[in-house]
């Protein structure tokens, strides 16, 4: 549920989950607001139900939740073929297009 405009994303790191955790905080905001202060949810959660960011607690869930907001992603192509290149330092973000690209020398090389 959402009351306002939402943004779903798939990031890609190899602790994505329990890293993505710890940036958004406590799910509680009382608890975010004590222990986590510069947290997302400590800064900008309003209730436990209004608190401001979701994140999957698990890979598994990760799965399940890219499936349902990206039914075009195919998470297995990804790790065969993509995630090798972002290790590699094949790929950059482009911030304008909210998308990662092939580097322009990786570009060369490929056609």
């Amino acid at each position: 549920f959402s009351s306002g405009p939402m943004w779903a994303y798939i990031l890609a790191h190899e602790n994505a989950v329990p890293l993505w955790r710890s940036l958004m905080g406590p799910t509680k905001v009382f608890r975010a607001r004590n222990d986590a202060p510069d947290s997302i949810r400590g800064a900008y959660g309003l209730t436990d139900t209004r608190n401001t960011t979701h994140g999957s607690d698990s890979p598994a869930s990760a799965s399940r939740e890219i499936a349902f907001f990206f039914p075009e992603f195919n998470e297995q192509l990804w790790y065969q073929h993509e995630e090798p290149r972002l290790r590699c330092g094949q790929v950059h973000y482009n911030a304008e297009e909210r998308v990662h690209c092939l580097s322009r020398d990786e570009e060369t090389q490929l056609t």
